[in-house]
């Protein structure tokens, strides 16, 4: 009985210590995680879908937190706020690296590095410069209306700090007067939590870390990274400014290329595909429509002076506005939608080549007067081989023999006109000289 009794207080002590044998298996034996992704150039939409997709991945798996190592001028405001709205409600700590060593998280930048749950930056880095330049603008009501989103964003990114309890008051300046600062100067202000010399230093001061009543465990994490999707990557490779002058250019080629050769199915179809991306692009990227209505125009001048005999006067007109509206498809206050000449003039000038040589070219030749068919053969003067009369006799014409009749008989060895073409029969008159 003391036997049985012994042996049950046993299994009850070794059921208990299971809970605790299986914690300290997952301290000692299972490795923890810190999901990491790399986002560099402009902040558009690519980006806002790949940092949350990140954010949704490192959740799923556990991590114990999510960096973003940042080099950014800046971007587009939408996508920025979708990712301000992402790290607020993420359950996973977010970590915003600005990183390598030169690296900025300027204007977009400075939001989405504020609102992260942990901010650190690089040496020989800046943030700042946070002013919403793509409100920028002319005349008294545009002044007004940037005015009022200045004090919007400036109060949005003013939230964003106190909600992360850092430097309120330098936020609102880097809005309002365009502040920046290092790495260091920042650190001292209170608008980072500290400075990590490379990606082990980082992990060490995250390590121990509380956010959000989670103590990060990353001295030794698995750092996996979370690379960008094929969508991703095309969407983000082709959401610029140059490129969507490019899909321009290949609509207006497309089209125009597949009305002056009808058939040729090629141009249509690229100019279709073309046109579709340009459009999708043009929900993400804000275009100016006195731009497109200044493309219009200049397609329609190069096709007019094709048929007018203007001497290039409408030519001249079209490379103009072509020229104008390449300029005015974008705002050029702004530094990330800018096309700058060096993408502009070529532009103009191939497109300037293509209508004046290969379409004026393709139309004009329509309008010549037909070199082939029985068109061809009316009016040409022949000798007859044989005599001609209304039963009929023979001619030879471009190396073919032919059966001719005359309403008036005709000598052999007479010259003889034809008339018009009857079947495979030629009708021809006496040619009086």
């Amino acid at each position: 009985m003391k036997r049985r009794g012994a042996i049950l207080a046993a299994c009850i002590v070794l059921l208990a210590a299971i809970p605790t044998l299986r914690g300290t298996g997952q301290g000692t034996g299972h490795a923890e995680t810190v999901c990491l992704i790399t986002v560099n150039g402009m902040i558009g939409p690519a980006t806002a879908s790949y940092i949350s997709r990140a954010v949704d991945e490192a959740a799923s798996q556990g991590a114990q937190c999510l960096i973003i190592q940042l080099d950014t001028p800046g971007g587009l405001l939408d996508p920025t706020k979708e990712i301000v709205q992402k790290f607020l409600a993420s359950t996973v700590p977010t970590v915003v690296y600005v990183a390598p060593q030169g690296a900025q998280a300027g204007s977009a930048g400075c939001f989405i590095t504020l609102a992260a749950d942990v901010a650190a930056m690089a040496p020989a880095t800046a943030i700042g410069a946070a002013h919403p330049v793509e409100l920028g603008g002319s005349g008294e009501i545009d002044k007004t209306m940037k005015e009022k989103l200045e004090n919007f964003y400036s109060s949005y990114i003013e939230g964003i700090a106190v909600k992360r309890k850092r430097n309120a008051e330098w936020a609102k300046s880097s809005v309002r007067d365009s502040a920046a600062t290092t790495a260091e100067k920042a650190l001292q202000m209170k608008v980072i939590d500290f400075i990590a010399k490379d990606r082990g230093d980082l992990l060490k001061q995250l390590d121990g870390r509380e956010v959000n009543g989670k103590k990060l465990k990353t001295a030794s994490a698995t750092v996996v990274e979370i690379l960008l999707s094929l969508r991703e990557k095309v969407f983000q490779a082709i959401a610029h400014p140059q490129m969507m002058l490019v899909l321009t250019l290949i609509v207006m080629y497309g089209i125009i290329g597949e009305l002056t050769s009808p058939g040729a199915i090629l141009p249509g179809v690229a100019g279709v595909i073309a046109l579709v991306l340009l459009l999708y692009l043009a929900t993400a990227l804000p275009m100016n429509v006195a731009g497109l209505v200044l493309f219009g125009v200049a397609i329609a001048l190069f096709l007019i002076d094709a048929f007018a005999p203007t001497h290039g006067v409408l030519t001249a007109g079209g490379i103009a506005a072509f020229f104008l509206g390449a300029l005015m498809l974008f705002d050029r206050s702004d530094p990330y939608l800018r096309l700058s000449l060096t993408w502009v003039v070529p532009a103009t000038v191939v497109t300037a080549l293509f209508f004046i040589f290969v379409v004026g070219s393709g139309l004009r030749a329509q309008r010549m007067p037909v070199k082939a068919g029985a068109e061809t053969m009316r009016g040409k003067v022949v000798t007859a081989l044989t005599q001609i009369d209304g039963q009929g006799g023979k001619v030879f014409v471009e190396g073919e023999y032919w059966q001719a009749v005359s309403d008036v008989p005709v000598e052999q060895g007479q010259r003889v006109e034809i008339v018009e073409m009857q079947g495979l029969t030629l009708k021809v008159k006496p040619k009086l000289t």
